[in-house]
Formats: structure tokens, C-alpha cells, sequence
């Protein structure tokens, strides 16, 4: 059986990456749609696709006037939810996610570029792709400045710290959305200098830094971040 994964990606400087290898490695298959190119968004799943993704992007959630198919992007996560699919948001896909189940996303005061620590609650991640993770800290690549301020009655926080009290979430049976950033590595990380540089501005960080943070990480993140992408690799194949 081909396990299908459409891939909606918002910016050419974010594509699925680590998280893309990842996956496939499991025994899925990775559809790109560049979004960011004009390719069309579907509004609701095509028949046949097994689950969804979103990535990341320097616009916001609800930048529709400037990138009109976020607005096609959000109902496609929301018809995703509502078929309860399996569903994975990331930075910018993760406050999609929010926004299109009725969450709310906002300008942050805490942006955060770098390597942060995130807190896996140890109640609340068992029994999800965080699980092995339940109670422990783990370091996570960051670029954002805007964050999730509410999230849907159904949804879960897995993961927090004190800059973004959404740094992970759970909605329905499989969909996730992370606030930071697994599919990178420090290459990846340093091409985004240009693209997100309002976020880098507002930080106030010096930029030669976090992408060191990165590169100096690389190893821990990707056996951190490796593994919940199996597990929910598995949940995909077990539907």
C-alpha cells in the first residue's frame, strides 16, 4: 500500500528537509505542492492522499491578502481534522492548524531564533507520538515571532516553554503542530537569513550565534526529533 502524504510547502527556503527524509525512510510518500510558486492548494483532501503536512513560512497565519492560498490551506487542514486524518503542522503550519480549527495566532512578544529548550508535559504526552519524550526537556531549532494564543476545546498541549505556552499540540486521533522547527539543520537554518529577517530583527539576537546553536546541535535534534516522526510515520500506516 502507498501511504500518501501531501506536503504543502509555504516558502522555498523551508522544504519537508530532515523531517521529508525522515518519513520516507519509514515508508511514506512525500507530495509536494510549492505553494509559494502558485501551485494550487487543494481546499479539501484529494482522494486517495493518507495525511497532511504544513510548513513553515516568515508570513503570518492569516496573511491572505498577500498569500492568498493560505486561505485554501487552512480549510484543507480543517476538512483534514474533521475527516480526523492524520495532520502535521510545523511553525507556520502549526498556527495554521490552530487557526483553521478555531484557535487564534498572534504577534508574539517573545520571538525566539535559536536553539530553545521545550518542556514535554509528562501527563498529557502519553499516549501521542511525544510519548517516549513524556516529562523530560528537549532542545528544538526556533524561528518564529508569532505565536498560538488559544487553541480548539479538543486540543492538547504537549510541549511549552516560557517564551510560546504552545510549543506542541494534539487535535483529534493524529494531528500535530510544533511551534519550532525539526525539519532543520544548520545549513537549512542559515538560508533563512534574508528571508525571515523581521523575526531576526525583533529578536534583538545576534544571528552569527543561533546559527552556530544550530550546527552545534545538529546531532541532538535529529535523535531527539527523529523518532516522533516514526511513531507518527506509524500512526499514518495503521490507517
Amino acid at each position: 500500500m502507498t501511504y500518501r502524504v501531501l506536503v504543502i510547502q509555504n516558502e522555498e527556503v523551508d522544504p519537508p528537509a530532515l523531517v521529508g527524509e525522515w518519513l520516507t525512510e519509514a515508508g511514506l510518500t512525500m507530495e509536494i505542492v510549492h505553494a509559494y510558486s502558485g501551485e494550487l492548494v487543494p481546499e479539501s483532501v484529494p482522494e486517495g492522499v493518507t495525511a497532511i503536512m504544513a510548513m513553515g513560512g516568515a508570513m503570518g497565519a492569516n496573511d491572505d491578502v498577500d498569500y492568498p492560498w493560505l486561505i485554501s490551506e487552512r480549510a484543507l487542514l480543517n476538512d483534514a481534522v474533521e475527516r480526523d486524518l492524520p495532520v502535521f503542522g510545523i511553525c507556520l503550519g502549526a498556527q495554521l492548524l490552530a487557526a483553521a480549527t478555531g484557535g487564534v495566532v498572534e504577534r508574539s512578544p517573545n520571538v525566539e531564533i535559536g536553539v530553545a529548550q521545550v518542556h514535554i508535559n509528562e501527563q498529557l504526552a502519553k499516549g501521542t507520538i511525544f510519548s517516549s519524550m513524556a516529562g523530560t526537556n528537549a532542545s528544538a531549532a526556533q524561528w518564529h515571532q508569532d505565536w498560538i494564543t488559544a487553541l480548539p476545546d479538543s486540543a492538547v498541549v504537549v510541549a511549552s516553554n516560557d517564551a510560546a505556552p504552545v510549543q506542541a499540540f494534539k487535535i483529534g486521533s493524529d494531528a500535530y503542530g510544533v511551534q519550532f522547527h525539526p525539519e532543520v539543520d544548520g545549513a537549512l537554518f542559515k538560508s533563512w537569513r534574508g528571508v525571515g529577517d523581521e523575526a531576526a530583527d525583533a529578536s534583538g539576537r545576534n544571528m552569527d550565534e543561533a546559527v552556530l546553536e544550530v550546527i552545534e546541535a545538529e546531532a541532538e535534534l535529529e535523535a531527539t526529533w527523529r523518532p516522533v516522526f516514526q511513531a507518527w510515520a506509524q500512526r499514518v500506516q495503521e490507517r
